[in-house]
């Protein structure tokens, strides 16, 4: 592991409640290279999360379709066409608190709770945006977003003023898997490994994503993702 990385990345580690998992990374971020084989494609194909071929990780929801442009054995350097999403946002320490805040206000909205009082398909993943706050035990900005299928052409309008509709360009991101339930601490493991990986290449480093593609009632079989963008 090179130190230089190590400094780059203390700047991406979200605040925890309990302080930073900073000093224990070291120990840990060999443990977690087992990125799942399942679902991985050749570099080339296109995945179109609408079709048959769609990846076996979306568990036959629409997801956004994308290209696989590299594939390393750790992780993917992925092209996404741009996207349209439902989105919500949370400040604050606590990770989880945010996702069940945010998780439920869009879940709100498809289940009709908009100006048209639609129902609007689950699909996959659901992506929250981290921009870290400066130090342990501070506030953290949390973006939670839905992807919008192309099936539902125009989504209808929020009702709930926290809630907006939100777009995504086409983009480049590296992509690191990992399966399991995705902890707090284990985003930040896999996010470092990332980092790690990558090494001197080029990526937005003021936030990152985190990817998750199940029901928190799936035992098995699970897949999460972090995302950093390509630059």
């Amino acid at each position: 592991m090179r130190i230089h990385q190590s400094l780059l990345f203390v700047a991406l580690l979200p605040c925890l409640s309990s302080g930073s998992i900073f000093n224990r990374r070291r120990q840990s971020v060999n443990n977690v290279i087992h990125f799942r084989q399942d679902g991985r494609q050749k570099p080339g194909d296109r995945q179109t999360g609408m079709q048959s071929d769609k990846p076996d990780f979306c568990n036959k929801l629409d997801c956004p379709e994308f290209t696989v442009i590299k594939n390393e054995k750790t992780y993917q350097l992925r092209e996404y066409v741009a996207t349209k999403w439902v989105s919500t946002n949370s400040v604050g320490i606590s990770f989880d608190a945010a996702q069940y805040t945010d998780f439920e206000r869009l879940f709100q909205y498809i289940s009709g709770k908009n100006a048209k009082g639609q129902k609007i398909a689950m699909t996959a993943p659901v992506i929250d945006r981290i921009i870290p706050g400066p130090g342990p035990a501070c506030e953290s900005n949390f973006t939670m977003s839905f992807f919008v299928s192309p099936k539902e052409g125009q989504p209808p309008q929020p009702t709930d003023k926290t809630v907006f509709l939100s777009s995504m360009p086409k983009m480049r991101v590296y992509v690191r898997s990992f399966g399991g339930f995705a902890s707090e601490k284990k985003w930040i493991e896999e996010a470092a490994a990332l980092a790690d990986a990558l090494g001197s290449a080029a990526y937005v480093k003021d936030y990152y994503y985190t990817a998750g593609y199940n029901s928190p009632f799936q035992l098995t079989n699970r897949h999460n993702e972090i995302w950093f963008l390509a630059q």
